[in-house]
């Protein structure tokens, strides 16, 4: 894949780092670091926390990225029909700092590629077509801007003879609105002049597409693909890296599986330590489970073993099956809590199904999840 093998453990690029500052600590231990540094092991810490290891490393890839590519933060868009699909937000520059955390960002998905860890996160695919070096057509941006597409279909394919009469009142120009500022941008030379007719509508519907999708976000694409070169073990070969792949493999690599989890999937993956099968803990364990919303799951999974999106192939596709141990607390009040590393959940022996269902309620809280467990 061309992604380089972890070093030896002299060679760690250790961070300790702030839950409450995660991006832009993160920022400064992955985006001020010499890129060398990088390509060995990292060792992850979170600041008043006793947990470290692969499940630690798992967990800060998982959360920088949902910092990343946050709503709020306005670096990316995501498609409309499709929030897990990501594209660089053509007005990032309210950032003074955007194109540098391009960069950064760019190396937290090579680095999460090289870790084997899927983050959820998948790019649609006129960004990932711009990554690969190729060109962007009106089909590649169906996802993105579905609006824009289908208007561009329906000018492509109306009636001449309505088209010419310039019934839309189109010229080679378009209107864009920069931090509340409107203005104009013409798409070629003299655009603003140039009456959009049944001759040269593909030729306007193409520069429209490379304007909205290509140059509005070029200085975008050229860091993130810098910051995502830095980790290959030869920057010059990031284009024939994705252009070795289509789309669908790069999600599988990246994103995981997006489908409902298999609760008997994950029963069929679940060893027992101090328990067994038939025990009534099980028993009650896993019909709570199955009584939760998908989201739950994916929680209580992440709490379980800071994973969020499994591998395609499922709970199979993991590096070690998981296992539920037997706490050593006789507290019924205490929640369960979980070793990441080792794919491990410690579970109480709770009296009843009730008390059972109320303390994975409990974990299965997105806020919860990211701060119990130990390793």
């Amino acid at each position: 894949m061309m992604l380089p093998e972890g070093k030896e453990e002299e060679e760690l690029h250790e961070m300790l780092i702030d839950r409450f500052q995660l991006l832009s600590e993160s920022f400064q231990y992955i985006g001020q670091a010499d890129a060398t540094a990088l390509r060995g092991a990292i060792f992850m810490e979170f600041k008043n926390e006793e947990a470290t290891g692969p499940g630690v490393l798992r967990e800060w890839f998982c959360l920088l990225c949902q910092a990343i590519f946050n709503p709020q933060n306005p670096l990316f868009l995501s498609c409309p029909h499709d929030h897990r699909r990501f594209f660089p937000n053509p007005a990032s520059s309210v950032d003074p700092l955007h194109l540098k955390y391009f960069s950064f960002s760019g190396r937290v998905i090579a680095l999460a590629l090289m870790h084997k860890v899927q983050v959820g996160v998948v790019f649609d695919r006129m960004f990932f077509l711009q990554l690969a070096g190729r060109s962007v057509t009106l089909e590649d941006v169906r996802d993105a801007d579905p609006v824009l597409y289908m208007s561009c279909k329906q000018i492509l394919e109306m009636d001449a003879a309505l088209l010419d009469s310039d019934a839309l009142g189109l010229t080679f120009a378009r209107e864009i609105d920069m931090m509340g500022s409107k203005r104009m941008v013409e798409l070629c030379p003299g655009g603003k002049d140039i009456i959009v007719h049944s001759r040269n509508r593909e030729e306007y519907v193409s520069l429209l597409i490379k304007h909205c999708f290509v140059t509005s976000i070029s200085e975008q694409v050229s860091h993130f693909a810098e910051g995502f070169g830095d980790i290959l073990s030869n920057s010059k070969h990031q284009q024939f890296f994705f252009d070795s792949m289509d789309l669908e493999d790069f999600d599988r690599m990246l994103g995981g599986s997006n489908n409902v989890i298999n609760v008997k999937d994950w029963k069929e993956h679940t060893e027992y330590n101090g328990y067994k099968s038939k025990d009534r803990q099980i028993y009650w364990f896993w019909k709570v489970v199955e009584s939760m919303s998908e989201e739950q799951r994916r929680v209580l999974l992440f709490f379980w073993t800071s994973i969020k999106y499994l591998p395609v192939d499922g709970f199979g596709g993991l590096a070690s099956r998981l296992y539920i141990y037997k706490s050593s607390s006789d507290s019924q009040e205490c929640l369960p809590t979980s070793h990441t590393c080792f794919y491990r959940l410690c579970l109480p022996a709770y009296g009843t199904k009730s008390m059972m269902h109320d303390r994975l309620q409990l974990i299965s809280q997105e806020h919860i999840s990211c701060s119990f467990g130990t390793s």
